[in-house]
């Protein structure tokens, strides 16, 4: 049996600078062995712990999606020792990956409805796996809509914009991409809080509809009231804590919210689910 703290070998094949002030960026990784690619089988949601020798591991949500071969991606912000330090690393560099960890999105139980994702700032990884996992040709008729409401500071604070602007693009998902405010007379987009463009873009809410919510704390406390104006019911609204995360593996007990430990039972939670625990989150 796979030693749970032992982590995978990977090189870094490709380091993306995604935002202006250079503080994140996309970390493309190949692993060593073909065999550990194997192991590696992940759905969009989950996340895993990254380590770098001598500095320490960081939980962070995976950004590729299952339907990407041949590599793993992360979107890391720089933020700490372990972040710093990855920031400074170089193509070729090797460093380790332990998981997957944690439980995805409820795919499953989402075939056959509408979606709208909603997100904002660096938090946008696990959503950017949501969308290519969608809309990939083999997994596209299983689901209804696809609506994406996503938000950042500036133009300049936007992840993936290349992606961005191919998904909008198309005619099989609707973009509502925004920024808090800009000075840029050529922005063709949205003005304003996530929140707000939720209320005024996402589609309403029934049975046929889930949303999928992943930003800061302060977007999500801003973003639920609006969810139920639309008629979400809260089982259909569906949440990420993976910024609880610690070691991954529910040894530690650092991430626990009650009974509930958020590495094991989450990090995806209904908000049905977590109205029913300490609003420690």
């Amino acid at each position: 049996m796979q030693n749970p703290y032992l982590p995978y070998p990977v090189r870094i094949d490709e380091i993306i600078v995604e935002t202006e002030d250079k503080n994140i960026k996309t970390f493309k990784l190949v692993f060593l062995n073909s065999a550990d690619e194997e192991r590696f089988s992940y759905k969009a949601g989950q996340f895993a712990e990254l380590s770098v020798a001598g500095k320490g591991e960081i939980p962070i949500g995976i950004a590729s999606s299952s339907t990407e071969k041949g590599y793993v991606m992360f979107t890391v912000n720089k933020a700490g020792l372990v972040t710093t330090h990855l920031h400074s690393m170089k193509v070729g560099d090797i460093i380790g990956i332990r998981g997957p960890l944690g439980n995805p999105y409820p795919w499953d139980i989402m075939e056959g409805k509408n979606i709208a994702i909603i997100g904002g700032g660096f938090a946008f990884t696990t959503l950017r796996s949501s969308i290519l996992y969608m809309l990939d040709p083999a997994n596209r008729p299983k689901f209804k809509d696809i609506d994406v409401i996503y938000g950042a500071r500036s133009p300049g604070m936007l992840l993936y914009r290349d992606e961005l602007a191919a998904w909008e693009a198309r005619d099989d998902i609707n973009m509502h991409i925004t920024v808090d405010s800009t000075d840029d007379p050529d922005w063709k987009y949205n003005v304003g809080f996530v929140p707000t463009i939720t209320e005024q873009k996402a589609p309403a809410g029934n049975a046929d509809t889930y949303a999928i919510i992943c930003g800061p704390p302060i977007m999500i406390k801003f973003t639920q009231p609006v969810l139920d104006k639309l008629g979400y019911t809260h089982d259909h609204i569906i949440m990420s804590l993976e910024m609880r995360m610690k070691c991954g593996i529910g040894i530690c007990g650092r991430c626990n919210i009650g009974k509930e430990f958020v590495c094991k039972d989450g990090p995806v939670f209904t908000l049905a689910r977590l109205n029913n625990m300490p609003k420690e989150y």
